[in-house]
């Protein structure tokens, strides 16, 4: 029987993934505090401050995975002639605006 889906999937170093890794369970941490302070009813300003911080970290770590992705799936699957991965790129940049 013919396969009828294309599975992608990006196999990382285990020190780029532990890294990775590392950074989610971290931001996981941050939200995880940040439900506590609700819970709490701490002062808004706290817990703004907090949601400004989980904020930069999510955009740094997506940066980061951008930044590999482009220097890896990407450069790879150009040279291999797969031109529409121009158009996947594309709508990345479009979500991160």
């Amino acid at each position: 029987m013919e396969n009828c889906c294309e599975v992608r999937k990006t196999i990382r170093p285990e020190e780029d993934k532990k890294q990775l890794v590392n950074r989610a369970s971290r931001i996981v941490g941050q939200m995880n505090g940040i439900k506590n302070m609700l819970i709490e009813d701490r002062y808004c300003d706290d817990i703004l401050i907090q949601l400004s911080a989980v904020d930069k970290a999510i955009k740094s770590l997506a940066s980061e995975l951008l930044d590999r992705h482009l220097h890896s799936c990407v450069e790879n699957r150009l040279r291999e002639g797969h031109v529409e991965v121009l158009d996947e790129i594309a709508d990345l940049f479009k979500r991160f605006q």
